[in-house]
C-alpha cells in the first residue's frame, strides 16, 4: 500500500487537482495539518475514513501511523497546505518512510504565493520590471538559515520576494528590506489566502508593518514585496507578443 503526500492547495476545497479529490475519495486513513487547513477539504476524504490531524504531533509519531496505515494494508493520505514541495517536512517524512520500506507518492497543489497572487490578480514577473520571483522565509525560533540564503542576498536582486513563515517579524524585515527595495515599494500581505477568513492588506514597505499589527496576523499569511505588486506597473511589454516580432506562418 502507498502512502499518498497530496497537496491541499492554500485553503478552499475546490482549488485541489482531480487527482487529488480522487486518492482522498478512496484513502482509508487521511492525516491532515489542522492548523493551515480548510475543514471543508476534509469533505474529499472517504464517508468512513480515519481522520488524523498532525497539528500537536512530532515527526516520530506521524511517521508510527503511517507506518501502522501500512502494515494494516491501508493507503493512507497525508495531506500538506499548500505545494509538497515547499516548507512541508516532505524530505524528513520520505526519509523515514524508505527505512521502513513503505512506498510513496507525491500529488502537487496550488501553493499559496500562487492563490495570493491570484486573489491580487497580479503577475510576479513583469518585463524589464521583475523576471524572478524568490521564495523564502526567515528565522525565529525555527530551524536555521543557510549563512548564503541572508535576506539581505535576495533583496538586492530587487526581484518579487515571497516571504513564508515570517508575519510576526514583519516589522524588522520591512526595515531590512527598505534599502534596497525603497520605503515606497509596494508591499502586500495575503491572510488564508482562498479561505473563508482570507484578508488582504495592502501597503508600501513603510506602512505594511502598522497594518498587520493592526490585524493581529500571527500566522498563515504570506508577505510579497516587489515593484511589480504596483496597482498599474510600470513595464515594457513581452518580446513573445510583440506585434513587431517576426513570426513563421505554418504551411497549409
Amino acid at each position: 500500500m502507498t502512502v499518498h503526500f497530496i497537496g491541499a492547495g492554500p485553503g478552499a476545497a475546490d482549488l485541489l487537482t482531480v487527482r487529488a479529490v480522487r486518492l482522498l475519495g478512496s484513502a482509508p486513513v487521511c492525516l491532515y495539518a489542522g492548523t493551515y487547513l480548510d475543514p471543508e477539504v476534509l469533505a474529499h476524504c472517504a464517508p468512513r475514513a480515519e481522520l488524523i490531524d498532525t497539528r500537536h504531533l512530532d515527526l516520530d509519531r506521524i511517521t508510527e501511523l503511517l507506518v501502522r496505515a501500512h502494515a494494516e494494508g491501508k493507503d493512507a493520505a497525508r495531506l500538506c497546505s499548500g505545494d509538497p514541495s515547499l516548507y512541508s517536512a516532505l524530505t524528513e517524512q520520505t526519509r523515514r518512510l524508505d527505512a521502513h520500506g513503505v512506498p510513496w507518492d507525491v500529488t502537487p497543489g496550488v501553493p499559496a504565493y500562487a492563490a495570493a497572487a491570484a486573489r491580487l490578480g497580479a503577475e510576479l514577473t513583469v518585463p524589464e520590471l521583475a523576471q524572478s520571483v524568490v521564495l523564502t522565509r526567515t528565522r525565529a525560533r525555527s530551524t536555521a538559515m543557510p549563512e548564503s540564503e541572508a535576506l539581505a542576498n535576495f533583496a538586492r536582486t530587487r526581484a518579487t520576494l515571497v516571504l513564508h513563515l515570517a508575519i510576526t517579524r514583519i516589522r524588522v524585515l520591512a526595515a531590512e528590506l527598505t534599502a534596497d527595495y525603497g520605503a515606497d515599494c509596494p508591499a502586500v500581505v495575503v491572510y488564508r489566502a482562498s479561505q473563508p477568513e482570507e484578508l488582504v492588506l495592502r501597503g508600501t514597505l513603510a506602512d505594511i508593518a502598522d497594518r498587520v499589527e493592526q490585524a493581529g496576523l500571527r500566522q498563515a499569511a504570506v508577505i510579497l514585496v516587489g515593484p511589480a505588486l504596483a496597482s498599474a506597473p510600470g513595464c515594457a511589454e513581452s518580446h513573445l507578443y510583440d506585434p513587431a516580432r517576426e513570426r513563421h506562418t505554418l504551411p497549409g
